[in-house]
């Protein structure tokens, strides 16, 4: 039952639109573990027999996805590999979960589920901390980088702030609702979320995202833009915002500040 309660939610994820740019949420941390993985041929179909009339819409050959039947069976593997990749697992790893699948598929499973369902959870808590002590790790050296730009300042909290462009209106207050464009990447260069992208400004409330936003917009003004280096324990955790921010993160944000909307 432990892991239907974790691969069942897929099937809501893989109907939601992706979730709201890390700055702009309202929580300070995600809490829908959500990663994208290779593994999306987890699924099987079996061959098409007259006795079988579900199996006999799936028509096409190896690799092609001729109907819509099988594209929303693959988009099941999709979203059921999201949910899974937080237990990192490796290429081996995923042949036994593919195993696994076919043989509750058959009736045949080798272990039983009440046995060692129990035993995911801490599974998955432990192959977690070990991709963000290393993720954290390797954030470290750039962390290190980017404080030493000129213009950056490293504050008390950990936050890198570099202003790229001066602005000459109010800085807005903790409590203020401000208006602004951003982009959003992992120290790699991967972009997560991009405001200019889907060409419209973002509107939130200076107290209801990440830490490092709260801290980092107060400190420009309206008319500017800056760069913010955060490291994980300002952002996401360990825990990360799946699937495009693994745990202990570090996140760089350029943020344009256009607007204190309301003013508390």
């Amino acid at each position: 039952m432990r892991l239907l309660l974790i691969l069942l939610p897929a099937l809501a994820l893989a109907q939601t639109p992706p979730a709201a740019a890390p700055a702009a949420t309202p929580a300070k941390k995600a809490s829908t573990p959500a990663k994208t993985s290779p593994a999306a041929a987890v699924i099987q179909a079996k061959p098409a027999t007259a006795a079988t009339p579900a199996a006999a819409a799936v028509t096409g050959a190896p690799g092609t996805l001729a109907t819509d039947d099988e594209k929303t069976i693959y988009a099941v593997g999709l979203a059921i590999s999201r949910q899974i990749a937080m237990f990192n697992l490796t290429p081996p790893e995923v042949e036994i979960l593919k195993r696994a699948i076919s043989d509750s598929v058959d009736g045949k499973p080798e272990i039983e589920l009440n046995v060692w369902g129990p035993k995911i959870q801490p599974f998955m808590t432990a192959r977690m901390a070990v991709v963000a002590e290393k993720e954290k790790a390797a954030s470290a050296t750039y962390l290190a980088k980017a404080a030493a730009e000129p213009g950056a300042v490293k504050t008390d909290s950990g936050l890198v702030y570099r202003e790229l462009t001066a602005g000459t209106g109010e800085s807005p207050k903790a409590t203020d609702t401000v208006k602004v464009h951003y982009r959003g990447t992992l120290t790699n260069g991967t972009e997560f979320d991009s405001s200019y992208k889907r060409n419209e400004p973002t509107q939130f409330a200076l107290n209801g995202v990440i830490k490092c936003w709260t801290e980092g917009v107060q400190r420009m003004k309206v008319g500017g833009k800056s760069m913010l280096a955060c490291p994980s324990d300002l952002a996401y955790g360990d825990q990360g915002s799946p699937p495009k921010i693994p745990g202990g993160a570090t996140l760089l944000f350029e943020i344009e500040l256009l607007e204190i909307v309301a003013a508390k």
